[in-house]
């Protein structure tokens, strides 16, 4: 998880919402991703999507079966949908997303009867530093909106 929060400070470091995400297989980091939806015109470039693309080049292969993908917050159903058709073992996250988390918070997806594979999920690993990154980025996201609203 470590990991995937340096990977979340890389998102910071473009303003975009700080998200990251690693994939792991047999002990070792095949994807790293970070959010980057703003940055690179993609509504789809969220850290676990990143991940996911990066770790498919590394092992040639779009199926990741045995692989666990760690992300510092929780999944949105997008995310979740392309680590099912990935074959992801388990999702690790770190901080709950109360508004549109789909591992714990709003439902948990992967418990769906619907799909042809299924995914463990873990919650709460390093979820306090997962917090604390997003927390710092919202806190200076609305000191700089404040900032420019006094400046009008």
């Amino acid at each position: 998880m470590a990991q995937a929060i340096e990977e979340a400070l890389k998102a910071d470091q473009l303003n975009e919402v700080p998200v990251g995400a690693v994939v792991v297989l047999d002990g070792v980091i095949v994807g790293r991703g970070f959010n980057q939806p703003i940055s690179s015109h993609d509504p789809t470039a969220h850290a676990e999507i990143m991940a996911l693309r990066d770790a498919g080049n590394y092992v040639k292969n779009y199926r990741l079966v045995d692989a666990d993908l760690y992300v510092t917050i929780e999944p949105c159903t997008m995310c979740s949908g392309a680590m099912v058709h990935s074959r992801i073992k388990r999702v690790i996250f770190g901080a709950v997303e109360p508004k549109a988390g789909v591992a714990f918070s709003q439902q948990n997806i992967f418990e769906s009867d619907y799909f042809n594979h299924t995914i463990e999920v873990v919650s709460g690993v390093l979820a306090e530093e997962c917090t604390l990154v997003m927390q710092t980025f919202f806190k200076r996201r609305r000191k700089e909106k404040k900032a420019l609203k006094q400046g009008d």
